[in-house]
């Protein structure tokens, strides 16, 4: 049975619609095999368009689609939809191991690294797809369920098309973008709220760069939890947004557990929210924001992607960041209209306006999707060179796994300046290196398979440390570069072939 009554379907604008049969057309014309990226703004509903997309395939197609997400939240809305226009449908979550009723079912949704597990134990786990929709496409841990689906289409939707790990760009997996309204557009036709924005200057001083290429919560909680910036944050929300239901964006959690005690001080309705919430808690939170007018919710992190509230006036971004996606998506969450909201506020406190330009500003995608290092480098010329200050941040369980101390403890560029000092070849750096990290690994591992596990799991920071060894030389050519990597990670694991034993 199809439950539509607790769910009212979302109708398709004009523009939906015309998007719906654009997408049909370019499979129709390019057959099977052929992967399609659409590109449209936070708030442009995505997931109305590729629901009604889901319904046409199936009825046109008589093939099974299957919708990919990474966060149980887009799943459950997804499926809301598609129940709503009659699709009927299966979620495949964690408690899902076997699907016997799958016959019975033209569509299912799927959270990505459940989907991965259940496919890598039965290839076949779910039969005859025709179509792969991939919700937030820019997400890199898509990518190891496409294998599994060569034959299929896959469409991938995002607003932002450029891929979360930019050693691995888009357009490796996918053939086309084709691009949907821009901002502006959205915001003429009235479909999107316009944003007015308010920038403060502030100092930057201390943040380093992760191995992410983004600005690490170590380093932002130093500079976004002094009491000066604090004081800024209340300064700017007075001036600007006072009775405003707000939304502030923190890089870490105590930053945003500072800016919830500050706040309360002076006598405002705030609440802070994080991932360790439970999923209690977190509705609780989330109703309060609902319910109460001038609220304000500090957050980090979780309320970037499948969070709608279109109740909200101000949108602060108390943190800087170099993912132009994440800038886009935070605004987004004040873009929803509503019939007495044609404006929000934006208040940037990270010089986030002047790194990516204004929210509404066009974009050239295509150029985004052709060339993703060009376009991003051209917005992240920042004045002082932070490129030698970016630190690797060891996942916790890595942390209590290895000796992180003494991987953190070797400099690479100061042993190849000393190598050279003394007259030895720089790729001694390189040799000392590999020494490092198999030294680290022999420490740990508890057998020959746990081991080559470790070899891999550190694949990361390996690169992070060769990219600073290809920096001091010459010779320093992406090719280069990767050939370094294949050939370190190669002798790395042969050592731990030959070298350990654990009989």
């Amino acid at each position: 049975m199809i439950d539509t009554d607790l769910y009212q379907a979302k109708k398709l604008y004009p523009f939906q619609e015309k998007t719906v049969y654009a997408i049909l057309e370019e499979l129709e014309q390019n057959g099977k095999n052929f992967n399609l990226l659409y590109q449209l703004p936070t708030g442009g509903g995505k997931t109305v368009i590729f629901s009604e997309i889901a319904k046409k395939f199936i009825e046109e197609r008589k093939e099974k689609v299957l919708i990919l997400t990474h966060r149980i939240e887009l799943s459950i809305q997804t499926s809301k939809q598609l129940n709503a226009i009659g699709v009927e449908n299966k979620i495949i979550n964690s408690d899902v191991k076997t699907i016997p009723d799958q016959n019975e079912f033209h569509c299912f949704i799927a959270m990505v690294e459940t989907l991965n597990n259940r496919l890598n134990e039965n290839g076949n786990f779910i039969e005859e797809v025709g179509l792969v929709i991939v919700d937030e496409a820019h997400y890199n841990s898509f990518r190891k369920i496409f294998q599994f689906y060569g034959v299929s289409n896959i469409i991938g939707f995002t607003a932002t098309p450029l891929s979360s790990n930019r050693t691995l760009p888009l357009n490796d997996n996918y053939n086309k973008l084709l691009v949907g309204e821009s901002i502006s557009s959205l915001i003429e036709g009235g479909y999107l709220a316009d944003a007015d924005t308010y920038t403060y200057d502030v100092n930057l001083h201390g943040l380093k760069i992760g191995s992410n290429g983004d600005f690490t919560v170590n380093s932002s909680d130093t500079v976004y939890g002094n009491y000066f910036m604090q004081e800024k944050l209340l300064f700017a929300y007075e001036e600007v947004a006072v009775g405003n239901k707000t939304l502030i964006f923190n890089s870490g959690i105590d930053t945003s557990i500072r800016v919830e005690e500050t706040f309360k001080k002076r006598g405002y309705k705030i609440r802070h929210l994080d991932s360790t919430f439970s999923d209690k808690d977190r509705k609780d939170v989330l109703h309060w924001f609902k319910v109460t007018p001038d609220a304000i919710l500090t957050s980090v992190g979780i309320l970037t992607t499948g969070f709608d509230e279109p109740t909200v006036q101000t949108i602060i971004l108390n943190r800087a960041t170099r993912s132009l996606t994440l800038y886009h998506q935070m605004i987004g969450r004040g873009s929803r209209k509503l019939p007495n909201k044609d404006r929000f506020k934006l208040i940037d406190l990270g010089n986030n306006v002047r790194r990516f330009g204004l929210w509404q500003e066009y974009l050239n995608w295509q150029d985004a999707f052709r060339f993703p290092d060009r376009f991003l480098e051209s917005r992240l010329s920042e004045n002082d060179d932070l490129e030698f200050e970016v630190e690797f941040e060891f996942p916790k369980w890595m942390v209590e796994t290895l000796n992180t101390a003494k991987l953190e403890s070797f400099n690479i560029k100061e042993i190849y300046l000393d190598s050279i000092d003394k007259g030895k070849k720089g790729k001694v750096a390189v040799d000392l290196s590999l020494e490092n990290h198999f030294d680290v690994i022999k420490e740990a591992a508890k057998d020959f398979d746990h081991a080559m596990d470790l070899a891999s799991a550190l694949e990361e920071h390996i690169e992070h440390r060769l990219k600073h060894y290809t920096k001091c030389i010459t010779k320093s050519t992406d090719n280069y570069l990767k050939y370094l990597m294949e050939t370190y990670h190669r002798q790395l694991k042969q050592r731990v072939r030959i070298e350990l034993d654990f009989d």
